[in-house]
């Protein structure tokens, strides 16, 4: 698939990595519709504050990527990198300054290699391709193992609507408003404010609603640009016909993309969804949920096979939502193992550990205290997350 106005391209320009895509470039042919949200880390890398401050006007133009250096911790010279690797890629492009969008991924705290960007950044921009959309896909990885890509074509207003999709991230996945990086082009007709209230709502109930380690990086950023070039109806306001839709569709992608994440976090062996049910609030739930996700000992019981019933009690007794232990039920996907807060004995834990031998499997628990439910999107925690994070600056 390829949309009509964006092209992409990618280099091995040795930022890191070498023999391998680390910079890459998304280009659309005019200004277009851009909304994103970013980290809400209060160390936010140089790139992050410079875009932050650019998109006030909800228009971009290109936008630019590295992996294998974060950029982030690294003071006036970093922002100094970010200004100057921007200006490179502008007057590369023929645009203002401001309409390029920043992105780093990688080690945080160590200098931008400018002289990589200024060396590659003709080579980048005269590889734009519409077709080169994977090729970006796998310049932004780290320590993924697959690149992550979604694609959709749907019909808006009777026009039919393309989406182009992309993500990474493996480990500092646990976000509190964005995550990782996640770049989506489309060519939706439809006014900043309203791209912006779909994307804040689809990334409140998908990327952060999942979790790896339980940290935030510096470098958080989902953006989202569209051109327009569909020609459905102009989506200009929530009550909109078609804005329900879209956003429906967006979500769509992004959870797709989220449950990619967990699904390659690193080290990771299972994808697991606990959902927490009977709550009496929906925060209630989710805060619940979440404390249960990011356990260690919950997730390597997992790793291990063990259908350890006992430490998600355990994590739930310390989440500080407040609930009676003696009305709890946990299933192991339909196997209930848990009723009224005790164990089902032997059978049932036979059953339940044959669910968690599947690579996807859910957790359901059940306060009977409310009409609150969430869901948090997790994976296991095993011997090689360790060794991939403590050989990974090296």
């Amino acid at each position: 698939m390829f949309i009509k106005g964006f092209s992409f391209s990618a280099v091995a320009a040795g930022i890191k990595y070498r023999d391998r895509p680390d910079l890459g470039l998304i280009w659309s042919d005019s200004p277009v519709v851009t909304a994103a949200v970013f980290t809400t880390s209060q160390i936010k890398a140089a790139p992050v504050q410079l875009d932050i401050e650019r998109l006030k006007e909800g228009r971009a133009q290109a936008v630019l990527v590295n992996s294998g250096n974060a950029n982030a911790c690294t003071g006036k010279m970093g922002m100094d990198a970010a200004v100057e690797t921007s200006r490179m890629a502008a007057e590369s492009l023929g645009i203002p300054e401001e309409m390029v969008q920043l992105a780093s991924t990688g080690v945080i705290g160590l200098p931008l290699n400018v002289e990589a960007f200024r060396n590659n950044m003709q080579p980048l921009v005269d590889g734009l391709d519409p077709e080169k959309f994977e090729d970006v896909a796998r310049a932004i990885m780290t320590t993924d193992t697959v690149p992550k890509t979604v694609y959709r074509e749907v019909v808006l207003g009777g026009k039919t609507v393309r989406f182009m999709a992309m993500a990474k991230g493996a480990g500092m996945i646990m976000p509190n408003m964005a995550t990782m990086l996640s770049f989506v082009v489309t060519d939706t007709r439809i006014s900043f404010s309203e791209l912006n209230r779909a994307l804040k709502a689809c990334v409140e109930r998908t990327f952060n609603r999942i979790t790896v380690d339980g940290d935030t990086s510096t470098n958080d950023m989902v953006l989202v640009m569209a051109n327009g070039g569909a020609g459905n109806p102009w989506i200009d306001e929530p009550e909109h016909p078609d804005f329900q839709p879209f956003q429906d569709i967006l979500e769509e992608l992004l959870k797709e993309l989220a449950l990619m994440i967990v699904a390659d976090g690193e080290g990771a062996t299972k994808c697991i969804t606990i959902r927490v049910c009977g709550a009496r609030e929906d925060s209630a739930a989710e805060v619940m949920a979440r404390t249960v996700a990011n356990s260690n000992l919950v997730k390597t019981a997992f790793f291990g096979e063990d259908a350890n019933w006992g430490r998600i009690l355990g994590a739930m007794g310390r989440c500080g939502v407040r609930f009676n232990p003696e009305n709890v039920d946990i299933a192991f996907g339909d196997v209930l193992l848990v009723r009224n807060g005790c164990g089902l004995g032997a059978e049932a834990e036979e059953a339940a550990t044959r669910v968690i031998k599947e690579k996807r499997f859910t957790i359901c628990i059940d306060l009977k205290d409310g009409l609150g439910c969430e869901e948090v999107h997790t994976c296991d925690f095993s011997i090689d997350y360790v060794k991939i994070n403590a050989d990974y600056r090296s």
